[in-house]
């Protein structure tokens, strides 16, 4: 077998190689190669909380509408200061005003009222506080939870930590991929990277009691976050 026809059995190999184990590569490259994907999951306990809740008042004019959802969030804003929140911890949404109307077949619409709403966002980072303040928001009333969220202090130290997995991973399969076929890895070529970090906070799970219909259970739950970097690694 001649210089030539190795070089392109070598190249054909690589190629192949290349084509299954990280088939969203388009370039094309002239020199043996292996490409792969690194990833990684963590998953770690909750330790905060985002809550976004909402309240929406019907009431038969604008003004008594706005004076109602502005009274709910402000006795709202005074139970998060009495719990030690910060207000930078805390997002409040401005007023949403909308007429009401009564429709009734082959007559004119006629306005019933309005309905105002106002949400808000809390970072909620003593987490043992979260059933109390919840309770406390529909005491004043606070009328809907849209969602609550967990995530983690540390967050930024985690998505680092998954980042470094996965970077492990791509070299790792890289060397296990060139062994088996009895090559050795030179180097990086080149590395694809996208900020697109995966994390998935899980959702506080509310349950009624079987012993009570109007009560509710929270159970904490974790976070997931995963990461992926693609490589291309020359072959010696």
């Amino acid at each position: 077998m001649t210089l030539l026809t190795k070089t392109f059995a070598l190249t054909a190999f690589t190629s192949a190689l290349a084509f299954a184990a990280l088939p969203s590569f388009a370039a094309d490259y002239d020199f043996p190669h292996i490409e792969t994907t690194g990833t990684s999951e963590i998953v770690i306990d909750a330790d905060m909380a985002v809550v976004n809740i909402e309240v929406i008042v019907d009431a038969p004019t604008s003004k008594a509408a706005k004076d109602a959802s502005d009274k709910a969030i402000s006795q709202f804003l005074s139970r998060l200061k009495q719990a030690g929140v910060d207000k930078h911890d805390i997002e409040s949404a401005n007023l949403s005003l909308h007429p009401q109307y009564d429709y009734q077949k082959n007559e004119p619409a006629k306005l019933k009222g309005y309905q105002a709403s106002r949400r808000m966002t809390i970072t909620v980072k003593q987490l043992e506080q979260l059933n109390d303040l919840l309770d406390s928001a529909l005491e004043q009333g606070i009328n809907r939870v849209n969602s609550i969220e967990l995530t983690s202090s540390k967050r930024a130290d985690f998505i680092e930590q998954a980042r470094q997995a996965a970077i492990e991973d791509a070299k790792q399969k890289a060397k296990s991929l060139a062994k088996g076929f009895d090559k050795k890895v030179e180097g990086v070529w080149q590395v694809r990277y996208y900020d697109q970090h995966s994390i998935q906070p899980m959702q506080y799970k509310m349950a009624a009691q079987a012993d009570n219909g109007a009560a509710e259970s929270y159970q904490q739950g974790q976070v997931t976050i995963s990461d992926r970097v693609e490589v291309v690694f020359k072959l010696k």
